[in-house]
């Protein structure tokens, strides 16, 4: 409790700490605090317009920075907060643009860490946090990770150990919901989900009926309506192709692909699963886990990326994990990761 304190004060005082989620670690300041959100920016190396997430502990925490709350934002909170799912809103006056990217909408989301919710209640309630690692660079899933990339630039890293899931939250723009004079609740368009995540659309719409998909998920060049949507994120350093076909012609063509690097002295990295990773030929083989246990393909997924960079491979070359109940999700950072470079066999 005592480095939960401490931690608190150094928000308080307007500086930077990262701490453990469920989801992955975050780069945490006080969201309420203009100068606290541009310190994370700077610290990232992250384009200033691109929205953090507040997280907060309680659901009554959203009366003050929220204009209004449509009861679908009820409903999803008693369903799934906390949890792995962030929520947009219209934004009240005392949220800082600089928290929300320029945006007049903010998103929002209760963590499912006592870490995390003991330090977001003893800091004072509202903690903007993207995830604490370089802006571009795989997501950390451990301490560890944030210290390969922001040790001393940060004043304090809360070690939770290894996070529970290992992919950011599922994002549902809500902001298109609206009151009228009468009191009734309007959509100007059906919820969007804006970050594919843990907590799947048909999740989403067994609880609040019919969610859709945000176009921007396949615009690279789309503004940016949440943390994710532009941008190359979660990407090793060397070049990474995901090669997407039937599973015996993927390891045949990675294989091909492999033998051609060691002929040009390239060292080449390959990510797959339990099931496969007998049968490739490369430099280094990681896999993420097992297709019968699809949360820990999402949980060891950043750690691979990062250990193949570790590890010196010159390119990578990935599995397609679109079959998964949450391949949305892991498909949606692998093609990130790799600057949606995709090889059809």
């Amino acid at each position: 409790m005592l480095q939960i304190r401490n931690a608190a004060d150094i928000l308080k005082g307007g500086g930077l700490v990262a701490f453990p989620t469920e989801t992955v670690y975050g780069l945490g300041a006080d969201a309420l605090r203009p100068e606290a959100a541009k310190k994370i920016y700077a610290a990232k190396g992250r384009p200033s317009d691109n929205p953090l997430i507040i997280h907060i502990a309680e659901f009554e925490a959203l009366f003050r920075i929220v204009k209004e709350i449509p009861p679908q934002a009820r409903l999803l909170a008693d369903a799934f907060w906390p949890g792995p799912l962030t929520m947009i809103f219209q934004k009240s006056e005392i949220v800082p643009y600089e928290t929300t990217g320029g945006l007049d909408t903010v998103a929002v989301r209760m963590p499912d860490h006592p870490a995390a919710l003991a330090l977001i209640r003893e800091s004072g309630g509202y903690i903007a946090a993207p995830s604490a690692n370089t802006s571009g660079r795989p997501s950390p899933t451990l301490a560890e990770h944030v210290a390969e990339d922001l040790d001393g630039r940060i004043p304090l890293i809360l070690d939770g150990g290894a996070v529970g899931i290992g992919i950011e939250s599922t994002i549902i723009d809500l902001s298109c919901m609206s009151k009228t004079a009468d009191g009734e609740w309007i959509a100007d368009e059906i919820p969007l989900v804006l970050r594919p995540g843990y907590i799947t659309r048909e999740m989403l719409a067994e609880v609040i009926g019919t969610v859709g998909d945000d176009p921007g998920l396949a615009d690279e060049n789309a503004h940016p309506k949440a943390p994710g949507m532009k941008y190359r994120h979660y990407a090793p350093k060397a070049e990474m192709i995901i090669v997407s076909g039937e599973r015996e012609d993927v390891i045949r063509r990675i294989n091909e692909l492999a033998e051609e690097n060691c002929q040009r002295g390239e060292k080449t990295g390959v990510i797959c699963t339990e099931e496969t990773k007998e049968q490739y030929r490369a430099d280094f083989i990681r896999s993420t886990g097992s297709r019968s246990d699809e949360g820990s393909i999402a949980r060891h997924l950043y750690a691979v990326l990062r250990e193949m960079d570790t590890l010196g491979a010159d390119r990578i070359y990935s599995e397609n994990f679109s079959a998964l109940r949450i391949g949305n999700a892991v498909m949606n950072r692998l093609l990130k990761a790799a600057g949606h470079h995709v090889v059809e066999v």
